[in-house]
């Protein structure tokens, strides 16, 4: 389901607060990370990537791991559209976050480089998909040009 962009200050995730525990560390490589359940925002990410957001009961949730499964076989094309993979599969230690989005059991959600959230899922969502709705926004498209 497409919503229209919703700035992250919004839900109180604007990028002005400092993070005990970065999410995107200098130098790190690793797509797929964690989400600190204190992780106040994400403003760290502003401007260089596309976070998606993984709300999950547990690790072992079926339709996290069947999402996390398509995610790393479509490693390369992540990427290439700057997507870092945050999960948070702690939902009895509910961060800000994870408050902000009140996922019911599977959550997907895509927040643009600008802060915007463009895509929130309940489901499994084929990378396809994502890459389709990524690749229509105008940042992307000037990305591809260059």
């Amino acid at each position: 389901m497409l919503r229209r962009p919703i700035p992250l200050t919004s839900f109180g995730l604007a990028a002005v607060a400092s993070f005990a525990t970065p999410v995107f560390a200098a130098g790190e490589q690793d797509i797929f990370r964690p989400l600190p359940a204190e992780q106040r925002d994400l403003g760290e990410l502003r401007w260089s990537a596309r976070p998606v957001l993984l709300f999950a009961p547990a690790a072992g949730d079926d339709s996290y791991e069947r999402q996390m499964a398509l995610f790393r076989d479509a490693e390369e094309e992540l990427r290439a559209r700057d997507i870092v993979v945050l999960s948070d599969l702690e939902p009895r230690n509910p961060g800000p976050i994870r408050q902000a989005f009140s996922p019911g059991g599977f959550k997907l959600v895509l927040v643009g480089k600008d802060g915007g959230v463009k895509l929130e899922e309940d489901t499994v969502l084929a990378p396809a998909q994502l890459f389709a709705v990524i690749d229509q926004m105008p940042m992307r498209q000037r990305e591809m040009m260059d």
